[in-house]
């Protein structure tokens, strides 16, 4: 019985221990291998109307509703 006690301890130790160091994987955000090499520039929320340097592409962006453009205006891509 003691037995028992102990090793549920010890298992609830370490379940507790992954959940503090990060050993329970959540989600994570995966981004294409393209990289949109025509992009001119990008704009973001947080920088108005501001043309900023392109990322390689949207899913690179560190925040939604970033996107890129083309020297002509067009979108290519928004971040969600």
């Amino acid at each position: 019985m003691a037995r028992d006690k102990s090793i549920s301890a010890i298992v609830l130790l370490l379940v507790c221990g992954s959940i503090i160091l990060g050993g329970i994987p959540t989600e994570a955000k995966v981004c294409p291998l393209i990289c949109y090499d025509a992009a001119a520039y990008m704009t973001c929320p947080s920088s108005g109307n501001e043309h900023l340097s392109p990322l390689c592409n949207c899913c690179l962006a560190s925040e939604p509703g970033c996107a890129l453009y083309l020297s002509d205006g067009t979108r290519l891509c928004t971040s969600t």
